[in-house]
């Protein structure tokens, strides 16, 4: 039996091809990328990472089940104690100070994105928060296990990149998600289920965005 993020998936093929594709992301895989370019993303993953936090919160807060009221808690607190220490720890190796990161201003691409998961998490239902959640957890999985295919980087810390997210531990989060947007799939109405693809869409063309937006460099607003 198909599930339903499945057919999510198949839904976006083309933009989720299409970061794979994308200069930002071949760069990463070959090294070739730009040290400036990487840093903009890893200043603006900062920012995307504050109002991710947020999201997760809403998420525990809007969430039917207690299990997964508790999860969406725990990735809240990993995300603001843990991953945002590594992250600066890891923009300190591209020469990124601490008060950098806490000064920088999102570009237009990062506010609309983030603008967008808190609104769909503020006033849409708890399908929709998950199904606008997923791109983001299982297109990198899906991109670290790509990008991991091929020979890493010369680039330490680019190939490190590279094996965080194809690590087991990143696709157990990933599987968890999917799970989760599969069961309140199966508990909805159509028009619930229709609302939940326009979330996943919209999310994945934002991802292919934010590759776009640190490609570009674009400025802080």
């Amino acid at each position: 039996m198909t599930r339903f993020t499945d057919e999510l998936r198949h839904g976006v093929d083309e933009l989720w091809e299409a970061q794979l594709r994308h200069p930002f992301i071949r760069g990463v895989a070959d090294g070739s990328l730009a040290p400036e370019r990487f840093q903009h993303f890893v200043r603006q993953d900062s920012v995307f990472l504050i109002e991710y936090a947020r999201l997760l919160a809403l998420g525990c807060a809007r969430a039917p089940r207690l299990a997964q009221m508790e999860r969406l808690a725990a990735l809240a607190r990993e995300v603001l104690e843990t991953e945002m220490e590594l992250h600066r720890a890891y923009a300190a190796e591209w020469g990124i100070a601490r008060a950098e990161l806490e000064a920088e201003r999102p570009a237009a691409t990062t506010r609309a994105y983030t603008d967008f998961l808190l609104r769909t998490a503020a006033i849409g239902d708890f399908g929709e928060l998950v199904a606008a959640l997923l791109p983001c957890m299982w297109g990198y999985s899906w991109l670290g296990r790509r990008l991991a295919e091929a020979e890493p980087p010369a680039d330490e810390r680019l190939a490190r990149w590279i094996e965080t997210y194809a690590s087991d531990d990143f696709a157990q989060l990933a599987a968890w998600c999917r799970d989760v947007v599969d069961e309140v799939a199966a508990d909805v109405a159509g028009e619930t289920r229709a609302r939940m693809r326009e979330a996943f869409l919209t999310s994945s063309r934002y991802e292919l965005a934010f590759w776009e937006m640190a490609w570009r460099l674009e400025p802080p607003l």
